[in-house]
């Protein structure tokens, strides 16, 4: 048996696992929310005013800055894991990024971008 043979029988029985767990659960699974699970749960409190007015731009912000040091994260794992294998020039680099990271969130911390008001603005 060749590996195209073994993979689309590992595929298909992927497949057909998925479907019996999903269904399994959809059959056993209890169906009556109570007051508990359908309540607000996001931000703590009951919302107010329309769905519909556009957040304001600080909030993104601020999530695409999460976004940016948390994948630092996945950055500098690999690269302690690793770290008494790479040459002093993979060293370097590492600094280099981490420096210009620093001063990435230094720009925003002058000029405010972490500052959350409760204007909105």
């Amino acid at each position: 048996m060749g590996n195209i043979e073994f993979l689309g029988i590992l595929f298909l029985c992927s497949i057909i696992i998925s479907v019996i767990v999903l269904g399994v659960s959809y059959i056993v699974g209890v169906k009556l929310p109570d007051l508990e699970k359908v309540s607000v749960y996001e931000c703590g409190f009951d919302p107010f005013g329309s769905s519909r007015v556009p957040f304001s731009v600080k909030f993104f912000l601020v999530g695409i800055l999460f976004l940016i040091f948390d994948l630092e994260i996945s950055f500098l794992f690999p690269w302690c894991v690793v770290l008494s294998q790479i040459s002093l020039l993979g060293v370097w680099i590492m600094y280099l990024f981490l420096i210009i990271l620093t001063l990435g969130l230094i720009y925003e911390w002058v000029w405010g971008g972490l500052d959350w008001k409760e204007d909105g603005a």
